[in-house]
């Protein structure tokens, strides 16, 4: 996440996230700090994982206090281990204080994304197969939650309902078919956007071929029905499975030759990576 990035796209919820969490004053932090005193304090990992985030870790103290400064001794997507010192935030203690939560959540959440989806994409080495995230992030946090699933060595889906088409079932249902939906999809979508569509058993997928879908979705299909699937469409679309996928029984998915498998869990079930601020003194 660059600084282009971070400026454009997340600073207004960073400091959404702050205005939530001062309202008017921290009021501990100014009944034990009445003045300004430089300081230093130290982030610790407390757990191994793979930490993401530290962009926007710092940004929050940026926003309170421009001068304020962290330096780092890892990078996004690096392994670190339980007890690992990262890196010192230096400025104004009442900065480092009022700030600490609010940092401690994007960068505990983002790296436990990493660190979670990390371990489902090794569980797909050696397969063709890709990693998707979904659209059920927590809301006003899609753009951190989505690249920390790239930060884990997964892919986005679509970012948004403006990013691409994806025709599920009530879609299907409001358009009256599997075959009349992708045709009205064709006909109001500009040519240079691909069609997806969701289906539920292979008779809608011979509908979707029929049609023209560019992608099809095996929702919630059997293994056996979704390799079935697979040989069906024989590279007349891509194949993407769904439908409850976790960590835990990923696993039963590798062999049946989608291109893409997506999950929700990624973003809505991943625990976050243990992180703290110690160590707070004056400089």
């Amino acid at each position: 996440m660059n600084d282009i990035t971070m400026r454009m796209n997340a600073d207004k919820y960073i400091l959404s996230a702050l205005q939530e969490d001062i309202t008017s004053e921290d009021i501990t932090t100014n009944s034990v700090m009445r003045e300004s005193k430089a300081g230093a304090v130290e982030l610790i990992c407390k757990e191994d994982g793979i930490i993401c985030g530290l962009e926007v870790f710092g940004r929050v103290f940026e926003l309170l206090d421009e001068s304020t400064r962290f330096d780092c001794t890892v990078k996004d997507g690096d392994e670190v281990k339980k007890g690992q010192k990262l890196g010192v935030i230096y400025g104004d203690i009442r900065v480092l204080l009022s700030g600490e939560r609010t940092a401690l959540n994007y960068l505990q959440r983002m790296s436990g994304i990493a660190t979670y989806t990390r371990s489902v994409v090794e569980l797909l080495k050696g397969t063709k197969t890709k990693l998707l995230d979904t659209r059920k992030t927590t809301p006003n946090m899609r753009i951190f939650e989505k690249y920390a699933v790239k930060v884990g060595g997964g892919c986005n889906h679509r970012y948004n309902l403006s990013d691409g088409i994806l025709l599920k079932d009530n879609h299907i249902g409001a358009a009256g078919g599997v075959k009349q939906a992708v045709m009205m999809a064709k006909e109001y979508a500009p040519f240079v956007r691909k069609i997806e569509i969701e289906v539920e058993d292979l008779d809608m997928l011979k509908e979707a071929l029929e049609a023209g879908a560019d992608i099809i979705m095996l929702d919630n299909m059997s293994v056996e029905d979704m390799k079935k699937a697979v040989e069906l469409t024989a590279g007349r679309a891509q194949t993407e499975c769904s439908g409850n996928v976790t960590k835990e029984n990923i696993a039963r998915l590798t062999d049946i030759g989608v291109d893409f498998i997506s999950s929700g869990a990624l973003t809505h079930s991943a625990p976050i990576l243990d992180l703290s601020m110690k160590n707070l003194h004056a400089v």
